[in-house]
């Protein structure tokens, strides 16, 4: 996996006016675009955390798919897309109770909050412990050939 790497992006000016009437001073309320990177630089396994006016996020490209989520743990707003990224980690428990072994689900890819290791599915963002403990996701663009997160 490839190490953090941080960057500020710049958000997409508007016009002065939209159609429909609306004046670039309202645009400022609206879900804003930032560019991530061009599409062939984030590689599998990838990721890039991105402050966008102050709102960082977090992308990464896992098996093949894009996701981004907020950068901000649920549990204590850590910076949970910085945390390190795995396979899940399975105990295979034998008959006597006993765990004889450490075992990787090479279908489920976790990423773990470097505060108080809370461990999120990457592809759901979902808890390993509980399913109501999630991350925020951070809706994607990928067009001409570039990722933008819009937040």
């Amino acid at each position: 996996m490839s190490d953090v790497v941080t960057a500020f992006s710049e958000r997409i000016q508007p016009p002065e006016q939209f159609p429909g009437g609306t004046q670039a001073s309202e645009w400022n309320d609206m879900p804003q675009s930032y560019l991530v990177c061009r599409a062939d630089e984030l590689k599998d396994g990838d990721r890039r955390v991105i402050s966008c006016d102050g709102t960082e996020v977090g992308v990464f490209r896992i098996d093949g798919d894009l996701v981004a989520w907020h950068n901000e743990c649920p549990h204590r707003s850590g910076p949970v897309c910085q945390g390190r990224i795995y396979k899940r980690v399975l105990e295979p428990i034998a008959d006597d109770g006993t765990v004889r072994a450490l075992a990787y689900d090479e279908h489920v890819t976790n990423i773990v909050c470097s505060w108080h290791g809370y461990e999120f599915d990457l592809k759901t963002g979902i808890n390993q412990g509980s399913d109501k403990i999630r991350l925020r996701k951070v809706e994607l663009e990928e067009k001409d050939g570039h990722i933008y997160v819009v937040v």
